[in-house]
C-alpha cells in the first residue's frame, strides 16, 4: 500500500470580484479546479508564464489565501479546518520563502533578531538557546555566525535570501514553499543559492513545493514537474518525462523557447509561443490553450481536456493530442 502524500490539494479553484468594462461585477479565476498531490521529501516544480496562478496556488496552501471552492490536506488534515493548537502546529511546519529577499525582511531588525523571531513567537528555547539556534541556521545557510548583528540593508541579495531561507527552516518545517526564491538573484548568485536549497533537502529531510518561471532552474532542482496554465494544471509528471517528451503544447512551447533546453528533447532553437494569454475573467471555452496552440482541432475550442495518462511521455496531460504531442516530430517543427 502506498503512502499518504504529504501534500494533496483537490479542486482548488481561487475567484476575485472585479469590475470589467461596462459588464460591471465578474469574477477572475485566478485557480481553476487544481490537483496535485506532493510526496514527502520530494521537490515538485510549479512552472508556467506569469500571470498563471503559480503564486496564488502558493499562497493558498500557506493559508495567505482561503480558496473559492477545494480542499487542501496537509498530512491528512484539511487545512482550512484548523484551529488553535493544530493550526499553530500546521504554521510550524509549513514555510514559506519569498520571492524578494529584501522586503521579506525586517528592515528595523538586524538578522539575528529576524531568524531568532519565529522561535520566540513559538516559545522555543530560552533566550541563550535561541541565540545558539540562530547561530547553527545562520552556519547551515553558509554564513558566519557573527553576521547575526547586522541589519539586512548590509547585505547582499543572496545574503538577504540565505538569511530567508534560515527564517523559514528555524522550526524544522517538513514543508517549505519556495515562490520564485532565486529570480531576483544575479545568475552565478542563484547558483549557489540553488545548491543550498538542494543541500538543505537532503540533509534535513525537506519537502519543497518549488514555484518559478525559469525552466533551467526547475530542471536543475526537481524530481517532479506541474506546468500550469490560465489557473489549471495541463501537465503534471516527473521532471525527466516532462522535460525530454512534454506532452503538452504547452509544455513543448514552452521548452523550445530556451535553446540550451532542447537537448534529447529535441525542441527547435529560438521557438517561441504565438499571441497573448487569454484573460481569466474571459477564459476561451474548451481547452483554454487552444487560441495559441499549433494543433488545434474543433474538439479544442468545445471541449475541455482533463488530465490523463499519456503512455509515449510518462506524463499526466490534459490535451486531446497528448500522444501526439509526445511522439509526433512534426509538432516541433510547428511551434
Amino acid at each position: 500500500m502506498s503512502e499518504s502524500p504529504l501534500l494533496e490539494i483537490a479542486g482548488i479553484s481561487k475567484s476575485y470580484p472585479v469590475r470589467h468594462g461596462g459588464d460591471g461585477r465578474r469574477e477572475l479565476w485566478a485557480l481553476d479546479d487544481v490537483d496535485l498531490t506532493v510526496a514527502a521529501n520530494t521537490v515538485l516544480g510549479i512552472v508556467g508564464e506569469s500571470g498563471c496562478g503559480k503564486s496564488t496556488l502558493a499562497r493558498t496552501i500557506v493559508l495567505l489565501e482561503e480558496p473559492t471552492r477545494g480542499t487542501v490536506r496537509f498530512d491528512g488534515v484539511d487545512i482550512h479546518a484548523l484551529q488553535g493548537d493544530q493550526l499553530r502546529m500546521f504554521r510550524r511546519r509549513v514555510q514559506m520563502v519569498f520571492q524578494d529577499p529584501y522586503g521579506a525582511l525586517p528592515p528595523r531588525m538586524d538578522v539575528g533578531t529576524a531568524v531568532e523571531e519565529p522561535l520566540s513567537i513559538a516559545g522555543w528555547g530560552t533566550g541563550a538557546t535561541r541565540g545558539e539556534r540562530v547561530a547553527h541556521l545562520l552556519e547551515l545557510v553558509g554564513l558566519p555566525a557573527s553576521l547575526a548583528r547586522r541589519y539586512p540593508h548590509q547585505l547582499s541579495g543572496g545574503q538577504r535570501q540565505r538569511v530567508n531561507i534560515a527564517r523559514a527552516i528555524a522550526l524544522d518545517p517538513d514543508l517549505l514553499v519556495l515562490d520564485e526564491p532565486v529570480s531576483a538573484l544575479d545568475v552565478s548568485v542563484q547558483a549557489q543559492v540553488l545548491n543550498l536549497l538542494r543541500d538543505l533537502q537532503t540533509r534535513v529531510g525537506l519537502t519543497y513545493l518549488f514555484i518559478s518561471h525559469d525552466l533551467r532552474v526547475v530542471r536543475y532542482l526537481c524530481n517532479e514537474v506541474a506546468v500550469m496554465y490560465l489557473g489549471r494544471i495541463v501537465e503534471r509528471g516527473p521532471a525527466r518525462s516532462v522535460f525530454e517528451r512534454p506532452a503538452h503544447p504547452y509544455t513543448a512551447a514552452l521548452l523550445g523557447s530556451i535553446p540550451d533546453l532542447g537537448g534529447k528533447g529535441g525542441m527547435t532553437s529560438g521557438s517561441r509561443l504565438r499571441g497573448e494569454v487569454p484573460s481569466p475573467i474571459d477564459r476561451p471555452p474548451g481547452c483554454p490553450f487552444h487560441p495559441r496552440c499549433p494543433i488545434a482541432r474543433e474538439i479544442c475550442a468545445t471541449e475541455r481536456p482533463e488530465l490523463r495518462l499519456a503512455p509515449a511521455s510518462g506524463s499526466y496531460s490534459a490535451c486531446h493530442f497528448a500522444d501526439e504531442v509526445a511522439g509526433a516530430s512534426g509538432l516541433r517543427e510547428r511551434l
